[in-house]
């Protein structure tokens, strides 16, 4: 794939996930979860590129390392950016941004959160590219229901909230073991299909 489509991509990707994350900050339970599905159905039909939605698939799809760091990077550039946007655009979810960022800290607890959540990218996305989003449609509430941590998702709301929190880096770690261990032990199950 071309840099330049690449980078774009990427950027789409981080633009469809703000849009679900705008929309849980803005609703909340129960509505916003479900909702949040949103992005990952467009990252998904539009083939854009999302990290969570593309490091368990390194292997399996031939990603070059290189590759999933410009989306890694773009991802949280772009998600980041969106998000300082939309800081000015509701103050509601300037608030709710705000406020959710305050529980989150780096520790043991956020890290097996992150993990989980790649976890459940993983399979969302592999059942999608089975042919059903249903993965995407139960997976996605499943995981903000739980409480699971999602690095673009918490890109974005540190740029609503306007600040910088380290558990970003955590989280992006275990979005990336979450996901790559899901692919890992579902190996074997692929090569019968």
């Amino acid at each position: 794939m071309k840099k330049l489509e690449l980078i774009n991509k990427s950027i789409g990707a981080a633009f469809l996930i703000s849009l679900g994350n705008f929309a849980l900050l803005k609703l909340g339970n129960p509505i916003g979860p479900i909702i949040f599905a949103f992005g990952l159905l467009g990252v998904c039909y539009m083939k854009q590129n999302l990290f969570t939605g593309k490091c368990g698939f390194l292997f399996s799809d031939k990603i070059k390392i290189m590759d999933l760091l410009i989306i890694l990077v773009v991802n949280l550039l772009a998600g980041y950016f969106i998000g300082l946007v939309y800081s000015k655009v509701d103050p509601v979810v300037f608030q709710n941004a705000v406020e959710k960022v305050k529980t989150w800290n780096v520790s043991g607890s956020f890290f097996v959160k992150s993990v989980l959540c790649g976890t459940i990218m993983y399979i969302a996305v592999y059942m999608y590219k089975k042919g059903t989003p249903l993965g995407i449609l139960f997976g996605i509430p499943l995981f903000i229901f739980c409480g699971f941590q999602h690095c673009i998702a918490n890109i974005i709301t540190l740029g609503i909230a306007r600040t910088f929190d380290a558990s970003i880096f955590l989280c992006i770690l275990g979005n990336f073991i979450g996901s790559i261990g899901m692919w890992y032990v579902s190996k074997d199950i692929k090569e019968e299909d």
